[in-house]
């Protein structure tokens, strides 16, 4: 049996001429195989090069024929070129080519075109091997604990798709890190190709496809809002430089926590300007939290309450909206299927608890430990994250903070939570959303803040003044913003602040 390869560059005309006599002679010879090779032009002599090299072989052109001699032993035995290999079939199988220049050119334009069409094809199979690569900041916080099981879970991004999580920290939590790494290897994932720890900025997301942003604690002692503030500007401009050099162009970045989740989200944006549309933050936290006391209050489900609206600061003044909110599979006198659903407005018949008991409830939520807290952030993010690769539920409103285009007459310029659909890999603000319209005081009161938020933080303003409004709201079916307030407090002024 005689076996040969015929390499050559995908545009040569004499490649195509010698395949053509190959697949003639295999064709019509029980003992002649022949093995094909070809190689875009601009890698052609580099290859070629190393060929030669490794065999010990001098030539210099394209195409290059070799016989292998594999079943005798030893290395292959070099033909030469196209003349070379046309006088060994008209010597050995008395086989000539008569193909003309023309078809030569036409088959080499194929060839040309059949070899790019494979490498594109080999380049996305490439990307369909090689793990989704997730980065999680700050990750020897509770809440990076807590995540990693959703994440692993393949509820996530599914159950064909693995996935390499990279824990990312100082210096300090390396052992942390570690222990943490030792315990997600424990967990036996099918979805899990890999996880490493990282404390090296200069290495941080590395062709990331994901990026999950979480508190960072620091031992940094801050007195005043304006302190806590910029503390947030050194660590967020290194992320964002990193993010432009370090990660995938299509990297995701979702940012959660408890702590100016806006302004952080905001500030990556600014330095990470050619990812910005891909950087959001997680609101479904607050919203988890205003469905559970709903529910309470209800004696039903929380997951069976739907559309509750948070706007504006996710981890400061933020406004719930119930105008939207309904409630599924509920018992009373009115019973339906599945898909029917009651305004939650109109089982609420206590205006004094919607806007005072209300409030209290999501306050003692969001106070009842470190354990829950990072439960409850876990599990917002990791289902941002779902319905990001998986789209939300059909009709459903997701609140999330974006950046403001004026949407709802909303400042540009700013990360404010407002409901938008998760979409085909992507979100979509809901402004055809009819009667949400905000009062021109709730919009000034929420807009202020996170405009002093920024201004402060990148130096321009020196002290943040909270907006104080002359008088009252009152809009039904919202809750009070007077009372909102007291849910995540801002008591930093004259204390000592961990963040």
């Amino acid at each position: 049996m005689a076996k040969f390869v015929l390499a050559g560059r995908a545009d040569d005309p004499y490649y195509a001429k010698a395949e053509l006599l190959a697949d003639y002679l295999q064709k019509n010879l029980p003992d002649f195989h022949i093995y094909k090779i070809t190689q875009h032009p601009h890698d052609w002599e580099e290859w070629l090069k190393d060929v030669c090299e490794k065999n010990k072989w001098s030539h210099k052109s394209s195409p290059i024929i070799w016989r292998e001699l594999l079943d005798r032993g030893g290395k292959g035995l070099l033909l030469g070129g196209y003349n070379e290999f046309l006088e060994h079939a008209q010597l050995y199988y008395g086989v000539t080519s008569s193909m003309t220049s023309e078809l030569m050119k036409a088959i080499a334009l194929e060839n040309m075109e059949a070899h790019i069409q494979k490498e594109l094809e080999k380049e996305s199979l490439k990307d369909l091997d090689e793990p989704f690569q997730v980065w999680i900041t700050s990750a020897s916080t509770p809440a990076c604990q807590s995540l990693i099981p959703i994440l692993t879970s393949g509820e996530v991004f599914g159950m064909h798709t693995k996935i390499s999580i990279a824990l990312f920290d100082n210096e300090q939590a390396e052992d942390t890190l570690r222990h943490l790494a030792m315990d997600t290897q424990d967990l036996v994932s099918p979805v899990l190709h890999s996880v490493s720890v990282c404390t090296r900025a200069e290495e941080a997301f590395r062709q990331a496809h994901v990026v999950i942003v979480l508190d960072d604690p620091t031992t940094k002692e801050v007195y005043t809002m304006e302190e806590c503030l910029r503390s947030r500007l050194p660590l967020c401009r290194q992320y964002g430089y990193l993010l432009e050099k370090n990660a995938h162009a299509s990297v995701q970045v979702i940012v959660g926590g408890k702590t100016f989740v806006n302004l952080k989200t905001l500030l990556l944006m600014r330095y990470a300007p050619s990812i910005a549309r891909n950087i959001v933050a997680v609101a479904l936290g607050v919203e988890g939290q205003a469905k559970a006391a709903l529910a309470r209050k209800l004696k039903t489900s929380p997951s069976y309450i739907k559309d509750v609206i948070i706007w504006g600061n996710i981890s400061g003044h933020c406004y719930v909206d119930l105008r939207k909110a309904k409630i599924y599979k509920y018992e009373s006198a009115i019973w339906g299927p599945p898909h029917f659903s009651r305004p939650i407005l109109s089982l609420v018949f206590d205006s004094e608890w919607l806007h005072r008991e209300f409030v209290t409830t999501l306050k003692e939520l969001t106070a009842t430990g470190k354990q829950f807290g990072a439960m409850l952030a876990a599990h917002s993010i990791a289902t941002t994250l779902k319905y990001w690769y998986h789209d939300s539920p059909y009709g459903e409103i997701v609140s999330l903070g974006v950046l403001s285009e004026g949407q709802f007459g909303i400042p540009e310029g700013i990360v404010f939570s407002m409901p938008v659909k998760f979409e085909n890999r992507t979100w979509v603000v809901l402004t055809d959303l009819k009667d949400t319209e905000i009062s021109e005081q709730m919009m000034t009161r929420m807009a202020s803040d996170l405009i002093q938020e920024k201004l402060v933080a990148l130096g321009d303003l020196l002290h943040f003044q909270p907006y104080h409004p002359e008088h009252k709201i009152d809009n039904p079916g919202l809750t009070h913003e007077e009372e909102k307030d007291q849910v995540m407090p801002d008591e930093f002024e004259g204390s000592s602040v961990d963040m």
